[in-house]
């Protein structure tokens, strides 16, 4: 229940505005806003450094994102691949090299959120005094935002990343590497 007197909310009954299911815990999401829902998936730290990891350097096994420079624990690292994997911006595959193994994939959604890390990464580097990245991510900044992430689009559908592969954004745009 909400209360507003004079055009302010004077109470409000969080308990009634929660979802719950049939076993009183909350739902997968907390509201139907489409901020929320961006930020339930992607609003940890570690959810978006393993999307940067994939979308920029091309990583794709547990022991790739174990290397990061932030140091990701493995049981955290597990959990958000998980997290990521039940939000459907991941998909988890036999490696076809060795099928042993098992590598990570983005899926058609994973990669239509190019635009976000893309806005995340433009603001950091803009703000932050001492941003530390490629040359070509630099360079990128420069250019026409459409044409960069159409581009980075074009390199993940053919399983390149920013930075590598023939088809990667640095290839595409004529970047220094």
């Amino acid at each position: 229940m909400i209360k507003v007197t004079l055009g302010r909310i004077t109470h409000f009954d969080y308990q009634s505005q929660v979802c719950y299911n049939t076993t009183m815990k909350r739902a997968d999401h907390k509201s139907d806003c489409p901020i929320n829902y961006a930020v339930e998936i992607f609003g940890d730290t570690w959810s978006m450094v393993i999307y940067r990891d994939m979308t920029t350097l091309g990583k794709k096994t547990f022991g790739e994102f174990l290397e990061s420079e932030e140091r990701i624990g493995s049981s955290v690292l597990t959990d958000r691949l998980n997290h990521l994997e039940e939000k459907g911006i991941i998909v988890r595959l036999p490696d076809p090299a060795d099928k042993r193994k098992t590598i990570y994939k983005l899926t058609p959604e994973g990669i239509n959120a190019i635009p976000i890390l893309y806005e995340i990464a433009t603001w950091g580097s803009n703000a932050y005094s001492n941003p530390v990245a490629q040359p070509a991510w630099f360079e990128s900044m420069k250019m026409d935002r459409g044409a960069v992430v159409a581009a980075w689009r074009r390199a993940l559908e053919s399983g390149d990343s920013f930075s590598y592969g023939p088809n990667s954004v640095v290839s595409q745009l004529g970047l220094s590497v």
